[in-house]
């Protein structure tokens, strides 16, 4: 296996899209001739419960099968894994986090170390666009445009083609999630943080 092997983990709520986000990335990196993995792992399967997704990538075969327990890349989809311990689990001084919360990277303390911080405000992208299921907002999107923008992982354009080929429904808008966050994720690569103990979730 080559040593460009990316592992991506994903934190979301039952209902905000992180298992097809992931296979929305997993794809894109497929329709740029690398190879790609993505698969869920699911606790209590109901609405807002938390759920697990896991993406890998890389230019040669992946041979790996486990769960990602140290991950390249941490997306937070929803604003309360900030503070759950279970999200921050594994993540290394050289990890890459995207978040979905209003505030810039610059006011967000993290509880621990990492290399790059991403925020966009995709609840708020996709409320506007309508993209929710029973009054909530599906940030899924919104989310991969910011993992984009925020790791270069896959192009634009394949990330494009992806949600173009995964969502048979609602492609347009999700489209337009997908570039406007894109457009709006800020980053830094000074993140601040707080190392100190966080509840159990």
């Amino acid at each position: 296996m080559g040593d460009d092997l990316i592992e991506i983990r994903w934190h979301g709520r039952g209902g905000q899209g992180a298992v097809l986000a992931s296979r929305i990335v997993a794809k894109a990196a497929f329709l740029e001739s690398k190879w790609s993995q993505a698969f869920p792992f699911f606790g209590a399967e109901r609405r807002g419960a938390p759920v697990m997704a896991f993406t890998r990538v890389s230019s040669s075969p992946i041979r790996l099968r486990s769960q990602i327990y140290e991950p390249d890349i941490l997306v937070l989809l929803d604003p309360m894994f900030l503070n759950l311990e279970v999200a921050w689990r594994g993540v290394k001084p050289d990890t890459i986090v995207v978040m979905n919360v209003p505030e810039d990277p610059a006011e967000i303390f993290l509880p621990k170390r990492v290399r790059r911080l991403a925020t966009v405000d995709a609840t708020a992208i996709s409320m506007e666009l309508g993209l929710k299921v029973a009054g909530l907002p599906v940030p899924n999107s919104a989310m991969v445009g910011a993992l984009v923008k925020a790791t270069g992982i896959v192009g634009l354009e394949s990330a494009e083609s992806s949600v173009k080929v995964m969502m048979k429904r609602l492609t347009d808008v999700n489209l337009e999630a997908l570039k406007r966050a894109h457009e709006e994720t800020k980053v830094t690569d000074n993140p601040k943080f707080v190392p100190e103990v966080i509840g159990e979730g």
